[in-house]
């Protein structure tokens, strides 16, 4: 392929054509002037050779790399110095072409005093596809605001082993739902003018061991049913504009060098036509870590033949290694002016080749104002998942006997090493564990309260102990735990992570574990609190699920929320006194233990327990549950029969039984009784988070595509096989009610022209 393979534009072909290779080169690479401050980036300090400004400039630039995200500086002045090297490309460069800034924006806008919203986690939990894209539009808002052209989200990785740090950043365990809420986040992202970028295509999260960049062991046909129907969805149904490979190597092939992937799969076949950027010194691990290229220019030609259109976050490969390699005849000019082209092309889309920047930079942008606070708080409470529940839970408010469980006008303590820590609220890729955790000292510059804070306002004075640390073996808190445990009628116990980089945590980049208890002494904290009698609330505010089955037996509650944001600890306070009903759901299982990994309820009958071996795998709890304050109940399932091209029609009544308004989140799942290859025991086909008040009932239509069934045959070709197919109302291993519907005709391949979102009517 070649540049007159890219559909370009006449100004966009002229620009190309009038470029000396050391111009287009520059278009094809990034400059970060941080790069060698606190390490944000694998082997970051080793990596980059990138001068300075001027020198990087001369020729041009494609992107400015994290402006904002990488140390605390006030948006505004930022912006006036981002908008006067952006006048400089536009008048002291040959061509005048600007430059794309992008940023990293997984959980909001990541700069200093931006607003933080909920880990991925979250978003999977609350099965809310809607508020995600209400997110996203907001993120998308706050990019455009800064100048800021191109966001490095969602990640849609598909959870497989929890024991890989970068959980924490991944929506769930489910690859339809990871390609709903996903697609949803990029659709919101660019209904701003922006550019969502998908990471990281593809396997990431596959890796031996949860580790990561480990070696992924994968064969064609779960990569593609599982991994890649995510990616496909965002392309395909969200029209994304960017992807990132990702680091793995699949079978020995790095995705980085892989055309079969980042040509063949992407562009080819799902008819992608944006730029594809490289996960950052990716192109040079070509060389460095994977060992296939004898050096960067021979790195660079793998990753730009193979289809990496852009080298992020500096030049390290695809300048003064490329120009070489171009020059002496080893990489022809046409596959740098194939990716010239697509950048130029994006670069148009945006409006950058038409932007003087002569007027003065944005200033004043709301970057945590009421809306962004709205959506952060809708986003946390819908996103906690009570997992276990006697009756304690809700603790009320004191007087408000009404709404109380049995923790009624109770004397509580709040204990743990979470129950204090506003940074316990963010993951990895917050600013404030990605850089301020680096800045002792510095202003978070956000209202973001801390559990503790939290509870005290809702429910009035409470004892507190810190009891121990997140990490370490230290137990000197555990008598003061203890005895504020004593003196009260329940005990709120907060555990779980600290999100951080590359070891400095227990969740996030580089920060995987060898074990699914919980880090340090906690789970000897919460023992301690459990033999004193007083019954225990645990809530656990983590990046990964835990093996906390033990809990679950003898905790009277047990609470999950997964890195919740700056409106996190008010949405756990609130779940806690019943001012919030829980309607969160597992977006992934919770682990029997560490030896029962890698799991995934997204598994064929021998996957799961069977009478042939003596260790069981099976989940205290599964993926889809939750408890709520009110019951739910299930009416007149209706699902008819449809082709193999068609689509499948399930409509079902759910009951609100109880005397508390919540929301039920109505899961549709289908088993094919028999085909050509062995097929899931479940699989989630479709959902709906639907509200009712008390008492009230609603039917629920859901339009589900049959090629929500395809899988790769044993000609790898992904397609819908006629048979039988059960589906029922519930979660994976219970069913509330169930029908048999009939796949006729004949096998039916399915590409990017088949319909793969489910239509929901709620009546």
């Amino acid at each position: 392929m070649t540049a007159v393979d890219v559909v370009v534009s006449s100004r966009v072909a002229s620009l190309l054509a009038d470029m000396t290779l050391e111009e287009k080169l520059a278009q094809i690479t990034g400059f970060w002037e941080d790069e060698k401050g606190d390490v944000v980036a694998p082997l970051q300090g080793e990596v980059s050779v990138t001068g300075g400004l001027e020198d990087a400039t001369r020729h041009g630039i494609g992107h400015f790399t994290r402006i904002y995200g990488t140390t605390p500086v006030d948006a505004d002045a930022r912006a006036r110095v981002l908008w006067e090297r952006q006048r400089a490309l536009v008048a002291g460069t040959r061509q005048g072409i600007p430059a794309i800034v992008h940023e990293e924006i997984l959980t909001g806008l990541s700069a200093w005093k931006a607003a933080t919203y909920p880990g991925p986690l979250t978003w999977g939990a609350a099965f809310d596809p809607a508020l995600v894209a209400r997110m996203g539009a907001l993120i998308g808002r706050d990019c455009r605001a800064l100048g800021i052209h191109q966001g490095l989200a969602p990640v849609l990785d598909v959870v497989r082993d929890p024991r890989w740090g970068r959980v924490e950043e991944c929506i769930g365990e489910d690859p339809y739902l990871v390609g709903e809420i996903g697609t949803s986040y990029v659709e919101g992202v660019q209904s701003e003018g922006v550019h969502a970028t998908l990471k990281h295509f593809v396997g990431y999260s596959a890796s031996r061991s949860g580790r990561n960049f480990g070696p992924v062991s994968m064969g064609p046909r779960e990569l593609r049913d599982v991994m890649m129907v995510p990616f496909e969805m965002a392309v395909v149904d969200g029209g994304v504009r960017s992807v990132m490979h990702a680091y793995t190597e699949i079978d020995g092939m790095p995705t980085a060098a892989d055309g079969s992937l980042l040509t063949g799969v992407l562009r080819d076949e799902w008819g992608f036509d944006g730029v594809v950027v490289a996960d950052y010194f990716g192109v040079a691990f070509l060389h460095l870590l994977h060992g296939i290229a004898r050096d960067l220019s021979e790195a660079a030609a793998l990753a730009l033949e193979a289809g990496v259109d852009v080298e992020l976050p500096t030049g390290d490969a695809y300048l003064a290694p490329l120009a070489a390699a171009v020059r002496d005849g080893r990489v022809p000019e046409e596959l740098v002016d194939r990716a010239v082209a697509r950048v130029l092309a994006q670069k148009e889309s945006l409006g950058l080749l038409d932007a003087s920047f002569d007027g003065p930079a944005p200033s004043g942008a709301e970057l945590d104002g009421p809306e962004h606070r709205e959506v952060a708080r809708l986003l946390a409470e819908r996103g906690i998942v009570l997992l276990a529940n006697d009756g304690t839970l809700p603790l009320a408010v004191a007087g408000d006997d009404a709404a109380a469980g049995s923790g009624a006008s109770s004397r509580i303590a709040v204990i743990g090493p979470n129950a204090d820590r506003y940074q316990a609220m963010f993951g990895c890729y917050s600013f404030a564990n990605h850089v301020l955790d680096k800045r002792p000292g510095t202003e978070l510059g956000l209202d973001v309260p801390t559990v503790l804070d939290a509870v005290r306002d809702e429910l009035g004075p409470v004892l507190s102990a810190r009891g121990c640390d997140v990490q370490g073996g230290s137990r000197e808190g555990f008598a003061e735990a203890v005895s504020a445990a004593q003196a009260a009628d329940v005990a709120i116990v907060v555990v779980g992570d600290q999100a951080g980089l590359f070891g400095r945590g227990t969740s996030g980049e580089g920060c995987d574990t060898d074990s699914l208890e919980l880090p340090g002494v906690q789970r000897d904290l919460v023992e301690e609190v459990l033999a004193t009698g007083t019954p225990v609330v645990l809530v656990l505010v983590t990046g990964r699920p835990y093996a906390i089955g033990w809990a679950l037996e003898r905790c009277a509650a047990v609470v999950q929320a997964f890195f919740p944001g700056e409106e996190g600890a008010r949405a756990i306070a609130g779940v806690l006194s019943g001012r919030v009903n829980p309607s969160g759901r597992l977006p992934v299982s919770i682990p029997r233990d560490t030896g029962a990994q890698p799991y995934s309820y997204l598994h064929p009958r021998l996957g799961g327990d069977t009478d042939v071996t003596n260790l069981s795998s099976a989940p205290p709890l599964g993926f889809g549950e939750g408890l709520s304050y009110t019951t739910f109940a299930y009416e007149d399932l209706a699902a008819v029969d449809a082709a193999t091209d068609g689509t499948m029609r399930v409509a079902v009544t759910v009951r609100n039984t109880g005397d508390r308004d919540g929301d039920e989140v109505v899961q549709v799942y289908a088993h094919q009784r028999r085909a050509s290859l062995t097929r899931p025991v479940a699989q989630l086909v479709g959902f709906a988070r639907v509200p009712l008040a008390a008492g009230e009932s609603r039917r629920v239509t859901l339009d589900i595509p049959a090629a929500r069934l395809a899988f790769s045959g044993r000609d790898l070709v992904r397609a819908v096989e006629p048979g039988e197919v059960e589906l029922w109302v519930g979660t994976p291993v219970r069913r509330e009610l169930e029908a048999v519907v009939a796949l006729t005709g004949s096998r039916c391949a399915v590409g990017r022209e088949s319909a793969r979102r489910v239509r929901v009517e709620v009546g």
